[in-house]
């Protein structure tokens, strides 16, 4: 099935260059294209989507903005936010707003393609931002202890859920029963007090758990 998604940058030559690359995929079809969070808002209730692609820094409604907008209107729509600054502040906030993906624009196209798939499944992506600066800040807003210490297992699928693996991946690459695997990150999300994949792998950055 072919993936639909919006592609939104106010920079018309990378527009371009985003497009030339999806063009090349047999499964994924740019069918909205705006310069603006404005734009994608005005045109996305009439063109069925299953995923947004979207510059962090726009003029009038940015990213992080249309992300939190689109949480609102158009909750199971996906946002994957492309940026190209390293700065894992962008990540918080936009985690914060609700994106499920969060990429460098120096990605390659098979990164990207993957990336677009990852989180139109219901994943996410947090990679390739680095976690050392996040280390060094420590700016994620609920820094609470966890209630209990974490299990060699649960750390690693801690780090596979950073990678934004989806469960069923994480399954097959550790050999468990996909339930196996719901039921561990239920008990890391009980344990960080998070209510969902993303701020439990932020949380886990900053405690230095990952």
């Amino acid at each position: 099935m072919t993936l639909r998604i919006a592609l939104a940058d106010d920079q018309a030559l990378v527009r371009e260059g985003l497009k030339a690359l999806i063009r090349d995929l047999d499964d994924i079809e740019v069918a909205v294209e705006a310069e603006s969070g404005n734009a994608v808002l005005a045109g996305i209730d009439s063109t069925p989507l299953d995923l947004v692609l979207s510059d962090i820094r726009m003029p009038d409604i940015d990213g992080i903005e249309l992300t939190r907008r689109l949480a609102d209107s158009h909750p199971d729509l996906p946002v994957l936010l492309l940026t190209t600054f390293d700065d894992s502040n962008l990540m918080l906030k936009a985690a914060d707003a609700g994106a499920r993906g969060f990429l460098l624009k120096d990605v390659s196209p098979e990164e990207l393609e993957a990336a677009i798939h990852t989180v139109a499944a219901g994943g996410m992506l947090l990679q390739p931002v680095t976690t050392g600066a996040l280390h060094k800040q420590m700016q994620y807003g609920d820094s609470s202890a966890p209630v209990e210490s974490f299990t060699r297992r649960e750390i690693e699928i801690l780090r596979l859920l950073a990678g934004g693996y989806s469960n069923k991946e994480i399954a097959r690459s550790i050999h468990l029963a996909e339930g196996t695997v719901k039921n561990y990150v239920s008990d890391i999300l009980d344990k960080l007090h998070t209510r969902d994949r993303t701020r439990a792998v932020l949380k886990a950055i900053t405690l230095r758990i990952i």
